[in-house]
């Protein structure tokens, strides 16, 4: 009898256990399409990632949870994809998901009706889940509205703050422009048209973004010029990042050129920070110390960290004296700034470099000074100094 006692126990633990795990169902899209059609329900599908954190959250916080696995069964046909797998490779690209998790709500005649990105709290899922329901919330409701009285701010905004729920930011754009194209250039300059731009504008080339370019005094006084500011870096971020993270080197160049024809210090800083990075990717070395030997002392002068990233650069990849002496020149100009042990290090290796084996020295033993002060490990400075000093004329 004990026994059984026991074996009962564990059955109803494990059952327990099972009732509050997300055990994602990877029903054939297809099959689940046909499904949702036949029970007259919407389709939901979970896109994910196995090594996303914001997913796996969601996974054992909000869809294990009892309630939640419920609503959806009772509501929805569901079923849960893997981007990197199969079906969720072909759904990702088809709904140009760039963000996860991302929850897609489809009806049976494929439309998208509802979209949410990241991670939410327990609460806040099942409100979404619930607008997803309501006809007058969904997306081709809201889109259908707008478009009827596209002047309508209000119409606008509902529309714009549902969509990007689930959306990125660059397909806010043609809702925005749709919007914006009822607005005379005069009308652009209001505190309500300010908050429609920088929501909704991506594209540098558009009127509305230029125009701010012309009027950032004027835009300046119904918001404010750090925002003004913030926004113009923000359109320059989205206009390069994504190509440099894909290393589409040759559509670079060109919108490179869209970026610097700005011509303000703060974008200039922007496609320089790009430049370097894209060359270390694809390790173009030349046109990385071009680069640098342009435009460092003008664009990151008093930013110590980024000389010390520069000089690290030199160090492992150009070999000429001239550019070294160069580098030496904006290192030392870091440790003006804030001198440091990495700084000292890398100029005693820098110079070590150039065979000027004094001057490495010197800086060796600030190295090693400040390791000593401060308490730090100086193996590697110790090394340094052995190697320099056992190399020094008698």
């Amino acid at each position: 009898m004990r026994f059984l006692f026991i074996l009962f126990l564990s059955v109803t633990f494990q059952s327990v256990i099972s009732q509050n795990q997300f055990v994602p169902v990877d029903i054939p899209y297809k099959t689940a399409l046909e499904t949702a059609k036949k029970e007259n329900k919407p389709l939901f599908v979970m896109l994910y990632a196995d090594w996303c954190p914001h997913c796996n959250l969601m996974k054992t916080e909000v869809l294990s949870d009892p309630a939640v696995i419920d609503f959806l069964n009772k509501n929805f046909v569901c079923t849960y994809k893997n981007i990197e797998k199969d079906e969720g490779i072909v759904l990702k690209n088809k709904f140009n998901t760039k963000s996860l998790p991302t929850f897609l709500f489809i009806d049976s005649n494929e439309t998208l009706i509802y979209a949410l990105k990241g991670e939410m709290k327990k609460a806040e899922f099942q409100n979404e889940l619930r607008y997803a329901l309501n006809p007058k919330m969904q997306l081709p409701y809201l889109e259908k509205e707008f478009l009827a009285d596209p002047s309508n701010s209000d119409k606008f905004f509902t529309y714009l703050n549902t969509l990007k729920k689930g959306k990125d930011r660059t397909e806010l754009s043609p809702a925005t422009h749709t919007y914006l194209n009822t607005q005379s250039d005069a009308q652009l300059v209001s505190e309500l048209n300010w908050r429609v731009i920088a929501n909704g504008v991506t594209d540098i080339n558009s009127r509305e973004f230029q125009y701010v370019l012309k009027h950032q005094k004027e835009f300046a006084s119904v918001a404010s010029q750090n925002r003004v500011d913030r926004k113009i870096e923000s359109i320059v971020n989205e206009l390069l990042r994504p190509l440099v993270d894909n290393l589409d080197t040759i559509n670079y160049y060109k919108q490179r050129e869209v970026a610097k024809s700005i011509r303000l210090q703060k974008t200039d800083s922007l496609v320089f920070k790009y430049d370097l990075s894209l060359a270390e990717r694809t390790e173009k070395w030349d046109f990385y110390k071009k680069v640098t030997l342009e435009d460092t002392q003008k664009l990151v002068w008093n930013d110590a960290s980024f000389l010390k990233d520069i000089g690290n650069t030199y160090l492992k990849h150009i070999n000429d004296t001239e550019s070294l002496k160069k580098a030496i020149f904006w290192v030392n100009h870091s440790l003006e700034l804030n001198d440091s042990y990495d700084g000292n290090l890398l100029e005693a290796k820098l110079y070590n470099k150039i065979k000027d084996k004094k001057k490495a020295l010197e800086y060796a033993k600030n190295a090693k000074a400040i390791a000593k002060e401060m308490d730090w490990n100086s193996k590697e400075v110790d090394v340094l100094l052995a190697e320099l000093n056992t190399k020094q004329p008698k």
